[in-house]
């Protein structure tokens, strides 16, 4: 199924980030995160708009940033559109896909992932994947989902982009700039931070991350934090519970009635050469009315509720 989309305009970040490259390099891919097969009755049609979309275009790899599905033999008709793609594709863990009482070894084994966290590179760049999900030692530690960098994963990280000769993606589930992101965030930053410090360059480019569902960017010491916002909705909880389709579709989806949902998927393409980082997104609607018009409060800079995920153009070129 085609769908159409109003694109929203190009926001641009003029800010330094020398990459260090010599050689002209480009890397393409597709993108998009928190699907929730579990939750949206048209996550099928939606993750399928994607891939047929991506399929049309000339891509190095594709990527989903978690929250995509529970390992259920029942939802395997779904994973298979996903491994529909002709090319490379990759995942990275959320916190949901464990819910259900799964390991996430089992979510590994289910989506055929190399591990946890892991790398690859591809066309002069180096991604890196991380899994968020650690648990964070600390009894202070706060309640609900597991949302932390543990040690060892930490030392596979510093191994990494030390040893790394080409500029450097990172992706994770949860984001390294918002408030609600990974715990140790700052330390995470500060050694990526370092690392492009003792480099001379800017080494790691930029971060992008899921689970928040909204879409911000923003240069934190030279490296850009990205959130791709989510394919299927914004949670809202109880307060502001509506049937947002039919009441059939509310009984099987009881879940759906505390989301706002958007009217058609996002997904984003990107672009990144030894210039810009060039984000092509998707802009919608939402389904019944929308933050506004439920009197929800005023949404943080780094965090609104809106149905688009922004085209932008983030300068690296000096």
């Amino acid at each position: 199924m085609k769908y159409l989309f109003q694109l929203p305009v190009f926001i641009m970040l003029f800010i330094s980030c020398h990459t260090g490259q010599t050689d002209s390099v480009q890397v393409r891919f597709g993108i998009c995160t928190d699907v929730h097969k579990d939750i949206m009755h048209d996550a099928d049609d939606r993750i399928g708009s994607f891939i047929e979309e991506a399929s049309e275009r000339d891509l190095d790899f594709i990527i989903q940033l978690g929250d995509f599905v529970r390992p259920y033999d029942y939802n395997l008709e779904f994973l298979s559109i996903w491994n529909s793609y002709p090319g490379e594709s990759y995942h990275v863990i959320g916190n949901h896909e464990p819910d259900g009482g799964f390991s996430k070894e089992d979510v590994v084994e289910y989506l055929g992932m190399p591990d946890m966290y892991y790398s690859f590179n591809r066309n002069g760049f180096h991604f890196i994947v991380l899994d968020g999900n650690d648990l964070n030692p600390s009894p202070d530690r706060p309640p609900g989902y597991s949302r932390y960098i543990g040690e060892e994963q930490i030392e596979w990280l510093k191994n990494e982009i030390s040893t790394a000769e080409k500029n450097i993606i990172i992706f994770s589930h949860q984001s390294l700039e918002n408030e609600n992101g990974i715990e140790n965030k700052r330390q995470i930053r500060h050694i990526l931070q370092e690392e492009n410090r003792l480099a001379g360059f800017n080494k790691i480019l930029a971060c992008f991350s899921g689970h928040h569902h909204t879409d911000y960017a923003v240069n934190i010491n030279g490296i850009y934090y990205i959130q791709i916002n989510s394919m299927s909705y914004n949670w809202v909880g109880g307060d502001y519970q509506m049937i947002r389709y039919s009441e059939e579709i509310d009984e099987e989806y009881p879940w759906i009635r505390y989301t706002i949902p958007y009217k058609d998927p996002l997904y984003a393409f990107v672009e990144i050469n030894n210039e810009a980082i060039i984000i092509e997104g998707r802009e919608t609607t939402f389904v019944g009315p929308g933050p506004e018009e439920l009197g929800m409060p005023g949404q943080p800079e780094n965090n609104p509720i809106v149905p688009r995920i922004s085209n932008r153009e983030l300068q690296l070129a000096d």
